[in-house]
């Protein structure tokens, strides 16, 4: 099936198979603006209709509590895409995360485990700050490369094998609650408010737009780019090793397998809320909303006990089409 889009006066015609389907303009504009939210809506209507346990507390709970950790990694994810860049490490550097707090406690505090786990994450995003920003390159290079150095320092460190958690501060983080919600719940919310309040309230989020939208003019008129797009790869970074931690307290293990796949779960969350892949566009309220479209896509096909290789072909499918959705609102925007 493929779609073409034409405007003709106030009208919005779509072709679909021969047949042809006249919206009025303004409808057309406000499905293309709030399409995730309406997405969103449509998927929990399905969802409650192909399954009666779907509103259940423990499964809206647990729903929350699987997003937690890729809900802070696309808070990360989307400040490096509103650069124009794109940080592939993020699922490696949450396995190291989960790997090293579960080591440090071994020998360490909780706390002191904590900071140092945090403290490796920033070093390692730092890193790929550093070759992005100062050394003009490739952010897919740079942190394929880190992803890859992430990946194995994990293996290197757990010898290949997970590592037990008996801290039991840790193991009830998880399962503990704070009025009514899942403690690593309230985590992820903390770290969205953070980033909403960074993107509107304050220099650094407005400069972080407008880099991506057109770095060239933000250099001529005086700022130095190179600053904002080294911190955004050490934010990143710090906050993929806090899944790590959160994934370590719902797992009860430090594992370096933990994390494969997630790097693209966070793009395709920062993508389905409508972020521009050439970054100057991105909401943090539209990348959750993307993060609660992936969980409630998971949700309703383990419901439903589909198996979890064709999630990551609907995950593809909606990439694609978050995509197409952002190329239509450009040309509209033209």
């Amino acid at each position: 099936m493929k779609d073409l889009h034409s405007s003709q006066g106030k009208k919005q015609v779509i072709t679909t198979q021969g047949r042809q389907l006249v919206l009025p303009g303004n409808l057309f504009n406000f499905f293309l603006k709030y399409n995730t939210i309406i997405i969103f809506g449509l998927l929990i209507i399905m969802a409650s209709s192909l399954s009666d346990v779907f509103f259940t507390d423990k499964n809206i709970l647990n729903l929350l509590r699987q997003s937690a950790a890729i809900g802070i990694i696309s808070m990360g994810m989307l400040l490096v895409i509103m650069t124009g860049g794109i940080d592939l490490s993020v699922g490696s550097f949450l396995a190291l995360g989960s790997v090293l707090m579960a080591f440090f406690l071994q020998s360490y505090s909780l706390p002191v485990a904590l900071l140092l786990t945090l403290a490796i994450g920033i070093v390692l995003g730092s890193i790929s700050g550093y070759l992005v920003a100062y050394r003009n390159m490739a952010s897919f290079v740079a942190t394929l490369a880190m992803m890859t150095v992430a990946s194995g320092l994990a293996f290197i460190v757990s010898k290949g094998s997970p590592i037990m958690i008996d801290n039991l501060a840790v193991t009830m983080f998880d399962r503990s609650y704070f009025l009514g919600i899942p403690s690593p719940v309230i985590v992820m919310f903390v770290f969205f408010f953070i980033t909403v309040f960074i993107l509107r309230r304050t220099v650094y989020g407005r400069l972080l737009k407008a880099i991506g939208s057109n770095e060239s003019a933000v250099v001529l008129s005086g700022v130095k780019t190179h600053y904002y797009k080294f911190t955004v790869y050490s934010i990143s970074g710090a906050l993929a090793v806090v899944g790590g931690v959160l994934t370590t307290a719902r797992t009860g293990v430090g594992s370096p397998l933990v994390g494969a796949g997630l790097e693209l779960d966070a793009i395709a969350a920062v993508v389905i809320g409508g972020a521009a892949l050439n970054g100057g566009r991105g909401t943090a309220l539209n990348t959750l909303m993307g993060v609660f479209i992936l969980g409630l896509i998971g949700n309703i096909m383990n419901l439903m006990n589909v198996p979890a290789y064709p999630q990551q072909v609907i995950k593809g499918a909606i990439i694609v089409f978050a995509v197409l959705f952002q190329a239509v609102q450009q040309k509209r925007r033209i």
